[in-house]
Formats: structure tokens, sequence, C-alpha cells
């Protein structure tokens, strides 16, 4: 913990791993087990590793072992969040104030989270993706590198809406091929993969697979146009293959 400074109240249990020049705030709680790399930064009140509480209606938390949470590399994590055991955020990731990331989740390097985003169990994130505030990343669920999730974006991932038991075979999330843009208020349905950087229009409901780089609008989405070449993925300053 060379030059590692910490807060007021800090709480920090039994086997914790804190790398080097990291600043970790007042009232934040970091469970056994938790690693923390060099030139992180933790705000004010914020939970590191809990592990999580099954609900007896709960179809989607498992009971069982889970590896410590994994923070590596100047990563930033906000004020009031809480990230559970079981989950791995890369370097240089960005979390916004009041963000959850549930146990099973794997987030790539230089992806922001922002604020009050909620990340459910079992998801796969990649580099260099941007989910804005308040969005829902229901469990399930695949985003890959360089997508763009705007505020209020909500995944679902049951068609049966908590009916049958039948319905625990058939739990999938959303797929977003690399460089795909959700409008804000959009609704993506269980199942739907969104193609390498197609486009959704905001307030959008997606009730079936979207072709890459088209742009799909409406309740339910339709066919507008093809992305235009300029916003194509290969065609910005910021792409790294």
């Amino acid at each position: 913990m060379k030059n590692t400074t910490t807060g007021q109240n800090v709480v920090i249990e039994k086997g914790v791993r804190i790398g080097q020049n990291c600043v970790i705030g007042h009232n934040v709680v970091i469970h056994s087990g938790v690693v923390i790399g060099n030139n992180v930064t933790v705000g004010d009140n914020t939970v590191l590793g809990k592990v999580p509480y099954k609900s007896k209606i709960s179809a989607t938390t498992i009971e069982k072992t889970l590896p410590p949470l994994v923070i590596e590399d100047n990563c930033v994590i906000g004020a009031g969040c809480i990230l559970y055991m079981g989950a791995h955020l890369c370097s240089d990731c960005f979390v916004g104030d009041f963000a959850s990331i549930r146990e099973d989740v794997e987030i790539g390097e230089k992806t922001a989270v922002g604020r009050g985003v909620s990340i459910e169990n079992k998801c796969i994130i990649g580099k260099r993706v941007k989910i804005e505030t308040e969005a829902y990343i229901t469990a399930f669920s695949t985003i890959e590198d360089y997508c763009f999730i705007a505020p209020e974006v909500t995944f679902s991932n049951d068609n049966l809406l908590g009916r049958t038991e039948d319905r625990k075979k058939y739990f999938k999330g959303p797929t977003l091929k690399r460089g795909a843009r959700i409008g804000a208020n959009a609704t993506i349905l269980p199942g739907i993969t969104v193609g390498e950087d197609a486009v959704v229009g905001a307030g959008s409901v997606v009730t079936h697979d979207l072709e890459p780089r088209k742009v799909y609008v409406g309740v339910p989405a339709r066919y507008l146009r093809d992305v235009p070449e300029k916003e194509l993925l290969k065609n910005q300053s910021f792409y790294v293959e």
C-alpha cells in the first residue's frame, strides 16, 4: 500500500490486496479477498467484494463459491457503488457514482459505466464500451468492444415474464456485437442479437435480431437506413483494432 491513502471509517477485512498510489475514500468497506491494483481511486461509501444474497424466488442467483473481486490498475470507482465478489474490472475502467456491478461480470479495459447503472450477474462486457446513466444490463447479456449504450436503456432476459419452470432453460440477455449503438430509453428483448455497427434509435423496442451497419427505429424497431460510412467504427479516430 505504498503511497496509498484511506479516509475515515474505512473497513478493510483480512486477505485484501491493495496496490500503490491508491486513494480510498471515507466509509469504504472492502471485503475479504478483494484485489485492487495500482493507481485506483475508490469514492466515499462504496462497498467492494460484497457477497451476493439469494432471494428464495430468484431464478438467476446461484449459491456457489466465487473468486475475489479484482480491480486492475488505474480504475476509478465512484461514490456509493457496490461491486460484488466474482466481478473483474480490467485496467482503466471508470464506474460512476451509485453503480452496481454483480458477480460473474467481466468488464474490459477502458470501459465506462455511468452513474446509477445496474449490471446484473453473468454478463460479459468488452473494452472501450460506454454505458451511460441508469442503463439496466440484465443477467446473461454480452456487450462486445466499442459499444455505446445511452441513458435509461433496458435489457431483458425472460420472455415468459416469470411464469413456468421451463423459462429457466431459455434465460438469455441481448448480445451487442462490436460497435453497436443503442439510443436513450430503448428496450432490447431477450436473446436479441444487435449486429456490428448497428444503431437503435431512442425509445425503440427491439423484438428481432438486427443486421449489421443498419439503423432501426420505432415500436417495434424497423429498418430506417444504412449507417453512414463516416459513422462506422473503423473510421473513428479512437478505434484500435
